[in-house]
């Protein structure tokens, strides 16, 4: 018997082994793909669209993992984790005796599936074919077949076979399947507060209430939560104003509505003007009231839907049947009537989610400024030369595209032919375009400004620069910061802390307080409930992470998640690698000196650089590519040579017109028995730079200094510079030798270095830095950065280096331009600020506003807050803070 059916938590299983039950009064689940109850096994988990299923062994989870969809109808529900009221999909059934295909099709598969009838699945383990859409193997004897270009090919159903011969080219070679969108818009809505809250379609949270967003930005906003509230605001507007003025006119002198129109009219129009706001333009208000009491996850509105029911249905009662009332209700012998206050409420917090769905809209405005970039066509040129203009999703890798002047570049790719200055200010922030020549690299949604030119698509859809850095936004967005704990905790109590402190208010004013004591109770006992803001609370965190995490994606600085940006601040040590990131990471020629008066045979500055470069066209040395790039670069042309011949370690020579030619480092002309005393002072120095120095020389006597070197980035002297201002400790750690390592950091002010290290060497020296108490961020660009990136406390890629490096980090500069670790460190520092801010003025509306509305100043001060003003300042508290977080959007960096 396998280990994996010994496994089995459930009696007469799918695959026929019988187990005991677990205890009865143990939560049950069912297994999607054989129908059994098991209990939760975190060892048997998978998830789907935001959901945990539970399985029976690891065959079942294998089963469901390959094809979820087969066991799983997606439903428009909410999805909330760890409430287990809720769910997004429904198990399908499935027969126990033959699970379901790769594309629903099984032997009793119910019609929920989706499988065309008949459509028994062929596949077959030991089958010599693979189905081209699936990748299931199939034998010979499958009835799916199709004859293609002479070629057969057999499916394990026929939904593949369908889908294959509707495009056969696209199974056959993925890299001609078109494109999808850059960023399509996800079906998936979730919480900007309690991000485990996941729903295919908007709709509310069941934890807190609020309207959930798209997890991903889109252009195409779903604005239909803020048109509903705007559309209930201007229907109760319409009818609470009359009914505020009507009930307020007594204070005015000489005006008596009441006496005018008689208390019993009165009484009756206020019950016909509040009950439509109350029950229809409220019903989502009392909708997720209920819903928050029904799950026990009390939040905002079951605050505003206690408050409001309880206005209201006093005075309904007290309309209907004022004689029910107790005395200490009523002054004068009447009951007062409060369905203002309940119209009023109602109408303000309208107010208040119109001004915060139309805010919170505007906290992903970096993301959907990147979305625009974003042509909705390309220019595709034809094997003829003919050009038409396509979709954007009808582009494949390996077209050739046309960009004309002013266009927004659609795909990665390269310049084929032409030239260009390109605006490149999306991903590095910089105003200055770029010049790009054929074979430059070339990013989507940057701007051609000159010239047209023709590039190769190499990346499309998702794969794109810009598609990445929007996907890496949108998660970072959606993470959570270590200060958001406090919040949490405290929203754990808030809103069961509020209820009480009501209760205790109405306690308090039917004890103590003056007639009527009990309507006076009642009316601070809502008031209690309406000021109470949790939802200023909870996103004062989450709101100025989105909107200061996009801010740096402007700025060419991507910030994956947002405990980097608390933690950035915090920063004191910086270790950096020299290779890469310090430096451009490919040698260039730094100095090419003709040795005055020693020009042979008058042989000119040009004609030199072209012997060099015909010197080391043979080679594969990394130096002699910076010789040859730098030739090419200037027009040179290779010459004739004979007798060539390289010395390992030293250079190479050979003979030009019967003349002799060495190109090589001291050791090889010393060998040569070549003077040169005299150049040795320029030697030593170019060498204590850091550079590569050769000499070359022609029939025994040197005619040219040439020195190649890892060139210091242009701005990494002002990046060192600015971060050494701020008190950051800055050590160098390089796997180069010590003498480069030393030069470079010389010429960047720097004295701390660390040379000849391996990758895990750079991993034991920023453990020892935190072991120290230090905070560390880590700077660095390859593959042998990725252990000590991941390590410290903040890795910063650089986006020109390795795709291990960038996932190994937590920031990534898009351009390698240290100036972005300044950029990040003041983003830290400015959005915890904000959030600091945000939390302060939560904590401290909620710590007065409570007392106030209790009326606990009423013995000193004679102020009894009305509920409609509390109602009007709990509107506000939200929109303030989300206010507040949007100010980063300008924030100078």
């Amino acid at each position: 018997m396998t280990q994996d059916h010994q496994e089995h938590q459930h009696g007469d299983s799918c695959c026929g082994h019988k187990h005991s039950a677990e205890p009865a009064a143990e939560k049950k689940y069912t297994d999607p793909v054989c129908g059994m109850q098991v209990s939760k096994n975190p060892e048997k988990t998978a998830r789907f669209q935001g959901i945990a299923y539970y399985f029976c062994s690891n065959s079942c989870v294998s089963k469901f993992n390959a094809t979820p969809e087969n066991y799983i109808k997606a439903k428009k529900i909410i999805a909330m984790g760890s409430v287990g009221t809720a769910t997004v999909a429904t198990a399908v059934s499935t027969s126990t005796k033959e699970a379901a295909s790769c594309c629903g099709a099984g032997a009793d598969v119910g019609a929920d599936v989706g499988a065309d009838a008949g459509d028994t699945m062929q596949s077959d383990a030991q089958g010599e074919h693979q189905d081209p859409v699936c990748g299931m193997r199939v034998n010979a004897d499958s009835k799916h077949q199709l004859v293609h270009e002479g070629q057969s090919y057999y499916f394990c159903c026929n939904s593949c076979l369908e889908k294959f011969r509707k495009d056969p080219a696209a199974w056959l070679d993925p890299a001609k399947r078109p494109a999808p969108k850059a960023v399509a818009k996800d079906a998936i809505f979730t919480c900007p507060m309690h991000l485990e809250i996941e729903q295919i379609g908007p709709g509310t949270c069941p934890l807190c209430g609020m309207a959930l967003e798209p997890k991903e930005a889109s252009m195409e906003e779903d604005t239909s939560e803020l048109d509903d509230m705007r559309r209930r605001f201007k229907f109760s507007l319409v009818l609470s104003v009359p009914l505020l003025i009507m009930t307020m006119g007594d204070m005015l002198p000489g005006v008596s509505f009441h006496g005018l129109l008689g208390m019993t009219v009165y009484n009756w129009l206020q019950f016909l003007l509040a009950t439509p706001v109350v029950l229809w333009a409220g019903l989502p208000f009392f909708e997720r009231a209920l819903a928050s009491f029904k799950s026990m996850h009390l939040n905002m509105f079951s605050l505003i839907g206690v408050g409001t029911a309880a206005a209201y249905l006093f005075s309904l009662v007290a309309l209907l049947l004022p004689d029910a009332l107790p005395a200490a209700f009523k002054m004068d012998g009447m009951a007062p009537l409060y369905f203002e206050a309940a119209a009023v409420i109602i109408c303000l917090v309208l107010l208040g989610q119109v001004l915060e769905l139309r805010a919170r809209s505007q906290t992903n405005a970096a993301i959907k400024a990147l979305l625009g970039l974003t042509p909705a066509t390309a220019i595709r040129i034809a094997d003829d030369g003919s050009e038409a203009e396509i979709t954007l999703d009808q582009v494949l890798v390996g077209d050739r595209l046309r960009v004309k002047p002013g266009a927004h570049i659609p795909v990665d790719g390269v310049l084929l032919d032409g030239h260009s200055n390109v605006d490149e200010a999306m991903l590095t922030g910089e105003p200055l375009p770029v010049s790009k020549q054929v074979g430059d690299k070339l990013s989507a949604g940057t701007i051609n400004q000159q010239g047209s030119f023709s590039m190769q698509a190499q990346r499309i859809g998702k794969d794109t620069l810009l598609a990445s850095i929007i996907d890496l936004v949108n998660q970072a967005g959606r993470s959570r910061a270590p200060i958001q704990k406090l919040a949490d905790q405290v929203s754990g109590w808030f809103v069961p802390g509020v209820i009480a402190a009501a209760v205790l208010a109405f306690a308090g004013w039917a004890a103590w307080g003056p007639a009527p004591a009990l309507a006076n109770g009642l009316m601070a006992a809502v008031s209690v409930l309406i000021i109470a803001c949790p939802c200023a609370l909870g996103l004062a965190t989450p709101i100025s992470v989105t909107v200061g995490i996009g801010r740096g994606a402007h700025d060419g600085v991507l910030i994956k998640d947002a405990e980097a940006l608390e933690r950035l601040e915090k920063i004191d040590t910086l270790v950096i690698d020299k290779t890469g990131t310090l430096t451009e990471g490919k040698p260039s020629m730094q100095n090419f000196k003709v040795v005055a008066g020693e020009v042979v045979a008058g042989e000119p500055e040009a004609d030199l650089l072209a012997l060099a470069m015909t010197l080391e066209q043979r080679s594969e040395h990394p130096v002699a590519h910076a010789i040859v790039s730098y030739a090419e670069a200037r027009g040179s042309k290779a010459v004739s040579i004979s007798d060539f011949m390289s010395v390992t370690g030293k250079g190479v020579s050979a003979n030009i017109d019967g003349k002799a030619v060495l190109l090589g480092n001291p050791a090889l002309l010393k060998e040569h028995a070549i003077a040169m005393q005299e150049f040795e002072p320029q030697v030593a120095a170019w060498q204590a730079l850091g550079h590569t120095v050769m000499l070359m020389a022609v029939d025994q006597k040197v005619v040219a200094l040439l020195s190649v070197a890892d060139k210091i980035k242009a701005n990494s002297k002002e990046a060192i510079a600015q971060l050494q201002q701020q008190g950051m400790h800055i050590i160098v750690l390089t796997g180069d030798n010590a003498i480069s390592a030393q030069a470079v950091a010389k010429q960047l002010g720097l004295d701390d270095v660390r040379a000849d290290l391996l990758p895990a060497d750079k991993f034991r020296i920023v453990q020892e830095l935190q072991a120290q108490g230090r905070v560390v961020a880590m700077a660095g660009d390859g593959i042998n950065d990725a252990p000590a990136l991941a390590q410290a406390d903040v890795g910063i890629a650089m986006g020109s280096g390795t795709d291990v490096a960038m996932h190994s980090a937590h920031v990534v500069l898009v351009k390698g331009d240290l100036r972005g670790i300044v950029k990040a460190r003041s983003l830290s520092q400015q959005a915890m600020k904000n959030i600091r801010q945000n939390l302060f003025f939560a904590f401290a509306y909620n710590f007065v506003g409570v007392p106030v509305a209790a009326g606990l100043l009423y013995p000193w001060f004679d102020i009894l807050l009305s509920p409609m003003i509390a109602s009007a300042a709990m509107s506000l508290s939200s929109v303030s803070v989300i206010s507040n977080a949007l100010r980063l959007r300008k924030a100078k960096l």
